[in-house]
């Protein structure tokens, strides 16, 4: 049985992606000079509705951001890969546990919740499919184990949203616990390797769902905790003001540069140019692979299974 630890660190130094504005900076300026040939410069500002997931494509590929979220009709999509199917299974799982009367939330019957929600989309054959259901019921059967799932969490797929100068940032939270009076955010993770204290005091994501939890549900939130299923550890950081407005910071660049990138667009600018491709080792498992020249040349194909947990 897997044994959960927590490692713990308190907010204080400089946070994580902090040299990443440099190249945000570059193509907003390039942005920029095609606005203002449009006569935009005088336009005001408008808040941005962003996802941490529409942030993180547009950092890593605006030609992806591009043919994901504004492209119609949507370019055809790869097909399933089978650790995001495995993923979606164990959060249906849990998410179903949760709903379940608290003298049922039974370590058996997690693992009969990832047999119901089971599916084999992206696995290479029967044997393996059967072989990660199996897996994934010991996950979530240990994890119950070494939680108390008497405590109701305060939302369980729960939609927050909150407005800052420039952004509505928002999205869908796994899990927020309440503990000593405090919000807590809660996010499974089935990916191949173990996380660490810098994946969650780095991660924009956690910080703008802390942020828009607040905002929501009207209660202090610092907390954000990734847990990491296939090895039993979570990984916890508290933030501070400081460091979530670090983040906000950080993601209210990118959500100007990526707003300024869609209007221009829409007035005629240069798609190519807007929003040009990012090679390198994502293109691997990029679901628009089969339309990008580019994102074929930088990396090689992967099976759908190869980047399951070992």
């Amino acid at each position: 049985m897997a044994v959960f630890w927590s490692v713990e660190v308190r907010s204080g130094g400089r946070s994580a992606g902090q040299g990443e504005a440099t190249g945000v900076s570059d193509r907003v300026r390039n942005v920029d000079r095609v606005t203002g040939q449009l006569g935009f410069d005088n336009m005001p500002q408008k808040l941005v509705r962003v996802t941490p997931a529409k942030l993180s494509t547009w950092t890593d590929c605006p030609r992806r951001y591009r043919m994901a979220y504004l492209d119609r009709p949507t370019p055809a999509r790869g097909g399933a890969w089978a650790h995001n199917t495995l993923g979606a299974v164990v959060h249906n799982a849990l998410r179903a546990l949760f709903d379940l009367p608290a003298a049922e939330r039974t370590p058996e019957a997690a693992a009969a919740l990832v047999t119901r929600y089971w599916k084999s989309d992206g696995f290479r054959d029967g044997d393996q499919a059967a072989r990660y259901r199996e897996r994934a019921r010991d996950w979530v059967a240990d994890y119950v184990a070494e939680i108390d799932p008497t405590a109701d969490p305060i939302g369980l797929e729960r939609w927050v949203s909150a407005p800052t100068a420039r952004i509505v940032a928002e999205g869908r939270v796994d899990r927020i616990d309440q503990r000593d009076g405090e919000l807590v955010i809660v996010d499974y993770k089935t990916g191949r390797h173990a996380l660490t204290v810098d994946d969650a005091r780095g991660s924009q994501a956690l910080a703008l769902y802390a942020l828009a939890a607040r905002r929501t549900l009207r209660r202090r939130c610092r907390r954000v905790e990734l847990h990491h299923l296939p090895t039993g550890t979570v990984a916890a950081w508290e933030h501070t003001d400081e460091s979530l407005a670090r983040h906000v910071a950080r993601a209210e660049q990118a959500a100007e540069e990526l707003g300024l990138a869609t209007d221009t667009l829409a007035a005629g600018g240069d798609p190519d140019v807007l929003f040009p491709a990012s090679p390198g080792r994502h293109c691997s498992w990029c679901d628009f692979r089969r339309g990008c020249a580019e994102g074929r040349a930088a990396a090689p194909d992967l099976e759908p299974w190869a980047m399951l947990a070992p």
